[in-house]
């Protein structure tokens, strides 16, 4: 079974909601991906998203952004990104997702970005400028063949016709973005953001929601976590990652910080 869908069956957060952490590859430093993949599983993170950048990153932050550049600066693609990845299962035992745009996987080719995925052992990915009919029509039948989950965004401007539609050709879970705007602009839940969540609540979907978009601590993480199976963190780690002396430590006092563990963080 996927590791995705299986976290989700068979998740025990006693209410917390899941973790799901994003950092950019490559960043800060070119070979800091496992490193900062593995800090971040020892501290308790329940799935990571890992960015692969890209030189015009629209929908993200300014925050986010500068770390696009930083990585690409450093040297890293798609194919350094996989060359990492090699044997990342022989100690990451979380699910593992790749997230970004959709012309460096087009350039890559679909089949062979896809292939490469179940090689190197990531679960699902995320490409948010991937129209939803390309994919059904063209690419869902690779992504299945590779036992690759496409993991879809909602918006507070999503139709619900469209939420629907994405319900039901979805497995894993669905990206809830908070609301209209680039990632780490905004934290913290409005009044608008909980209407919005309560509508999806009624909706009563098939598959669990993460809540992404303005979470940054412990109190984001929980108020977003009570609309949903959990929550995504990306701009405020990416600024840890930034200010990092100590990178495995600061790493895994965050994510404990978020998630306020009361279990050890391995050594």
């Amino acid at each position: 079974m996927n590791r995705i869908i299986n976290l989700f069956q068979n998740s025990n957060t006693d209410g917390s909601g899941l973790l799901n952490v994003y950092f950019t590859a490559g960043f800060p430093e070119l070979n800091d991906t496992r490193r900062v993949l593995q800090a971040l599983q020892d501290g308790g993170a329940d799935l990571v998203e890992i960015g692969m950048p890209y030189s015009d990153p629209v929908a993200d932050g300014e925050t986010i952004q500068q770390s696009n550049d930083r990585a690409l600066e450093n040297g890293m693609s798609v194919r350094v990104l996989f060359d990492q990845l090699q044997g990342m299962r022989e100690t990451i035992t979380v699910p593992v997702l790749l997230m970004g745009y959709i012309n460096p996987v087009l350039q890559y080719g679909i089949e062979a970005f896809c292939a490469k995925c179940a090689e190197v052992g990531v679960d699902g990915l995320i490409l948010p400028d991937m129209p939803m009919d390309v994919y059904l029509d063209e690419y869902k039948s690779i992504f299945d063949a590779h036992g690759l989950l496409n993991i879809f965004l909602v918006t507070p401007q999503t139709s619900e016709k469209r939420i629907r539609q994405i319900d039901e050709v979805s497995e894993g879970f669905i990206y809830t973005v908070s609301s209209a705007s680039v990632t780490g602009s905004k934290s913290g839940v409005s009044g608008d953001m909980q209407s919005y969540f309560e509508r999806l609540d009624a909706m009563n979907l098939r598959n669990p929601r993460l809540i992404g978009f303005g979470i940054k601590d412990h109190d984001t993480f929980v108020k977003a976590s009570s609309h949903a199976a959990g929550a995504i963190i990306g701009s405020a780690f990416i600024r840890v990652l930034q200010e990092s002396t100590d990178l495995e430590n600061d790493i895994k006092t965050f994510v404990r910080d978020v998630k306020r563990s009361s279990e050890p963080i391995p050594a």
